[in-house]
């Protein structure tokens, strides 16, 4: 993956000449003027069509996404089965968490379950900002802090003995997830057959 050498302005001409991820970022804690410069000079957009994969174990993958348009699900591979971890939407930031800044190899696959629209974070600009700014170490505790929760509510989700509770829980979590993911998908989330989920829905 590799950026397109334009100006700063040509770049983000289309999201008011600043990247998304500042007025992300704004949300938990304000930006100095340097933090915003070097978030439009180095991030940068980027799109993929449905079903199309961001990244896959045979990557070397550099980058964090946030997600301005669209869904993303991460997932990995028991054999031919297919096991999705999260699910994601806009305003998330997404990425590949088991080489997160290290040199190495994952398991994951980052999928676009829509067209999507990203914004790519090179890992080399995150961990820069983080060893000089302040700011930035702020607000990725504060983002953290919703992915810990956001792990945890997975984390209790997929305990939960019965597959009906375990939908009712989904519902309740991330209700705007239901009607944009195709059920194979939510099946796999909830470690259950999609059989026994459709007859589960059709109970509901």
């Amino acid at each position: 993956m590799i950026a397109v050498n334009l100006s700063d302005e040509d770049r983000w001409r289309k999201y008011n000449n600043s990247s998304p991820l500042i007025s992300v970022f704004k949300h938990f804690h304000p930006l100095n003027d340097e933090i915003e410069q070097r978030i439009n000079q180095h991030t940068f957009p980027i799109s993929y069509k449905k079903n199309k994969f961001l990244v896959s174990p045979v990557d070397h993958n550099k980058y964090l996404f946030l997600i301005v348009k669209g869904i993303v699900r991460g997932f990995i591979k028991d054999g031919k089965t297919e096991i999705t971890t999260w699910i994601a939407k806009e305003n998330e930031v997404v990425g590949t968490i088991r080489n997160l800044w290290i040199d190495g190899d994952s398991e994951e696959y980052l999928q676009a379950l829509e067209d999507v629209e990203l914004i790519a974070i090179p890992h080399v600009l995150s961990e820069y900002l983080y060893e000089n700014f302040p700011e930035a170490n702020i607000v990725g505790r504060k983002m953290m802090e919703l992915y810990y929760r956001s792990a945890e509510e997975r984390a209790y989700l997929c305990r939960i003995s019965s597959a009906e509770k375990r939908y009712k829980r989904f519902l309740s979590s991330f209700p705007d997830l239901i009607n944009r993911v195709s059920l194979k998908y939510i099946a796999s989330f909830l470690a259950v057959r999609l059989e026994t989920l459709s007859r589960i829905r059709a109970k509901l």
